[in-house]
């Protein structure tokens, strides 16, 4: 295994599980992880092992777990310090798709993992939530204490496993509910079912930022590697800060209208276009929220992207990795594509359980 991490604040030396370390987000944190000396432990079912667009550094990881999320062991926990748990069917489409299998991976299989993890002494639980529990804010701005309304299935997954894992908190097993923005930016990786990737894609690919609905609703935006830096400072600082706790993850100048990003993608690619779908209307989902919290509580966590930023990240990979719009259009980068394509191939059955060896 080489050398031994070295100590943090908060839980001394750290011997990280990360679930869904083969996704968009854990690829781009398990790196990050390595890079404070934490010893990652990958635990994946390999939906997504295939969909790269670039290069993917594999070697930091010091053990891979190839396991479906519903089937893990406790002995696949023993002797981790902390979970980092980003292991879920990923976004509103999928889960529409099937809400009680979205409830059955989502929470079901969460507290399964988080009730083995405190069994097998894993004292800190950091939860990937999200900001879409918010469902719509009214104009109003919300904060970790405001009222939830989810509007989708992904949205009450997210609910409902942060409230049994707030039952579950207690002396030597600490959950974190990570609430994160629509994230962005470039993976390895990639997805392009999340808006400010997929604006840029089609920028890139045929010149138009086609917008589906009449982009007028808020989201709060945050990069993906901005992500994983909450992530870290939520795993390195001491108990009593993040305890049973939520945090909002992102940055206020990032909540945005999507027609505002949707300008900001045609300025950063020459010669594109914003057009609207026929007949669009406004997305239901449209939420404000506020970083105080985070800022507050966790003063290690800076971020360092903004959506203009990470425009020009995702523009230049596209370029350089050569994305074409039948790669973007195809099944690699669209969760709900893949899951339909190895459906279709055999290879997962009706609830999503591998049929024969994983990717």
């Amino acid at each position: 295994m080489g050398k031994r991490p070295r100590a943090v604040e908060g839980l001394g030396v750290v011997k990280v599980v990360v679930t869904g370390n083969l996704g968009y987000v854990g690829t781009v944190l398990t790196p990050l992880l390595v890079a404070r000396g934490h010893e990652v432990r990958g635990l994946d079912t390999g939906y997504y092992g295939d969909c790269i667009l670039g290069p993917v550094d594999e070697t930091s990881v010091a053990q891979q777990i190839n396991r479906d999320l519903r089937a893990v062991e406790r002995a696949d926990l023993v002797g981790a310090d902390a979970i980092v748990h980003l292991g879920a069917l990923s976004n509103d489409p999928i889960g529409e798709l099937d809400p009680k299998l979205t409830a059955d991976i989502n929470t079901g299989a969460s507290i399964r993992l988080a009730q083995l993890a405190r069994d097998a002494g894993v004292r800190r639980f950091i939860f990937a939530s999200s900001c879409s529990i918010y469902g719509a804010s009214g104009g109003r701005q919300l904060d970790e204490d405001s009222p939830m309304n989810p509007l989708t299935a992904y949205a009450r997954s997210k609910v409902d496993t942060e409230v049994a894992l707030r039952a579950m908190a207690g002396d030597g097993f600490s959950p974190v509910f990570l609430r994160n923005g629509t994230a962005y930016g470039y993976s390895p990786r990639l997805r392009v079912d999340i808006v400010v990737n997929n604006l840029v894609a089609w920028a890139v690919t045929t010149g138009k930022v086609a917008l589906a609905s009449d982009g007028r609703a808020w989201r709060p935006l945050v990069h993906v590697e901005d992500m994983g830096r909450a992530m870290i400072a939520a795993l390195e600082a001491d108990a009593r800060r993040v305890h049973g706790e939520a945090f909002n993850i992102g940055r206020e100048a990032d909540n945005r209208q999507i027609r505002d990003v949707a300008n900001a993608v045609a300025a950063a690619v020459p010669g594109s276009i914003v057009t609207f779908a026929e007949g669009a209307v406004s997305d239901a989902r449209d939420y404000n929220v506020s970083f105080a919290r985070v800022r507050a509580a966790l003063p290690a966590f800076k971020p360092q992207w903004s959506v203009e930023s990470g425009i020009v990240q995702l523009r230049d990979a596209y370029r350089k990795f050569e994305l074409s719009y039948e790669r973007f259009d195809g099944r690699e980068f669209t969760r709900l594509k893949q899951l339909l394509h190895l459906r279709r191939l055999g290879r997962l059955d009706e609830d999503l359980s591998w049929t024969g060896p994983s990717a």
